[in-house]
Order: C-alpha cells, then structure tokens, then sequence
C-alpha cells in the first residue's frame, strides 16, 4: 500500500509549486523549517488522496510520517485523523499515543494546525489535560504550538480556561510563530466570551507581545481595538 500511496504522490508533485512552497514555509539555513522538502502538492489534492486511503492501516501512517517530504506528512496525519473519527475508544487511546509519540515529524505550523484540534484536543476534552502544560514548557517549537492550538476544541465547545492558563504560560516566548497562534487561540475566545478576552487584555496587554496582542483583537470593534493597541 505503502509503495501505492507514494507512486500517487510522485504523479502529483509540481516544481513550480514546490519552490513557491519552500519559501513560504521557510525552509532555508536558520528558518523555522530548515531542510524540509515539498513536492508541491496543494492541501485539497491531499484531501482528496485521503479520502481514497481512508482505511490504511496505522504502519502505514507511520511510514508516511517518517516521510521526508512536508505532503507525505500532511497526508499521514489526515489518514490519522479519519482512523481516529472512525475509531472506538480503546482504538482512540492507542491512537492519540500515537499521535503524541510522533511529534518530532509534526514539526511545521501547517501540520500542527490541522491535526492536533482533531486528535489532542478531542481527546482530551474530558480527560486529564496535565499533558498540554508539559508540552507547553518543552523547548520543542512545535510541541509548544500543539499545547495551545489544541484548545481550539475545547474553546469551540466554550470551555476557555485551558487556553487562558497556557496563553499566560506563553507571554513571555521568544517564538513569532506562538505569538500568533496564541493571539489566534485568544481571538477564538473573545469571538464567544469578549468580556473573558478583555478580562485577559485588562491583566497582560501591557507585557503581550505585539503580535500576539494584535491578533487577539482583530474581531472587536474598532474602537476596543484602538484602545487596546494605545495601551501596548
């Protein structure tokens, strides 16, 4: 099957697509995704590809993840959520372990953002979250952004406080890349509690980072916006 999946992804790929992808994900000496490879595969043929392959097994996923190319990992971790959805509980748990054991190859903010609502955060809706503070100390860039992007489920299910306690865990990051998804995450509670945003704004606005600050606001009237950012 293995071998099936990647003749696909072999007819896919597209050079142009792939260099534009490199420079977007940064990818050069230094940069967030140093020496990761594209073949220039866009997000819905992924999809779609998914949908084909819905039913591999786990190895499989596996196999896909140790990928050294970036869409072969995107792929995996789509397979990965589809086998979660149709899972029972106990297939869930192993499932999740997975998932948790393999973050070393979730290791861009694209491949973060699209798997770990569905699996982590899902998981853990009602179940001992301790692991999210672990991950958010983890000097991991990646294991971080999985801490506080996983509370998107449970702020899609108006539980806030997780993502509260971790913002605040994050103020002081050195990292863009988790100021914006934090300022995402706060953003995403403000749009269903705007008085538990601010009340969060009224405490850290003055020592958020800007981008995190600038995010967090982008859904309040303009004005509060304006107020905010004057106290920056």
């Amino acid at each position: 099957m293995i071998s099936t999946i990647n003749t696909r992804l072999e007819a896919l790929a597209d050079s142009p697509t792939a260099e534009i992808l490199q420079r977007f994900f940064k990818t050069g000496p230094g940069e967030y995704g140093e020496g990761d490879r594209f073949r220039g595969i866009r997000v819905p043929v992924l999809r779609k590809l998914c949908r084909e392959f819905r039913y591999v097994e786990v190895e499989v996923i596996s196999e896909l993840l140790d990928s050294p190319w970036h869409e072969d990992r995107m792929l995996a971790l789509f397979l990965l959520i589809e086998r979660y959805r149709a899972s029972g509980e106990s297939a869930r748990e192993e499932l999740y372990d997975f998932y948790c054991s393999r973050t070393d190859r979730i290791n861009n903010w694209d491949l973060v953002d699209v798997s770990c609502p569905y699996i982590v955060g899902h998981h853990l809706q009602a179940r001992d979250r301790s692991l999210l503070y672990r991950f958010v100390e983890l000097p991991s860039l990646w294991e971080r952004r999985i801490a506080i992007v996983s509370t998107f489920h449970f702020i899609r299910n108006d539980d806030f406080t997780d993502t509260l306690l971790l913002a605040e865990r994050l103020l002081a990051d050195p990292e863009e890349l988790l100021h914006k998804a934090t300022g995402w995450m706060l953003r995403e509670v403000g749009k269903r509690d705007q008085p538990q945003l601010e009340a969060f704004l009224d405490k850290h606005a003055t020592v958020m980072p800007h981008t995190m600050l600038r995010y967090s606001i982008e859904r309040l009237p303009e004005g509060k916006r304006k107020g905010w950012l004057k106290r920056w």
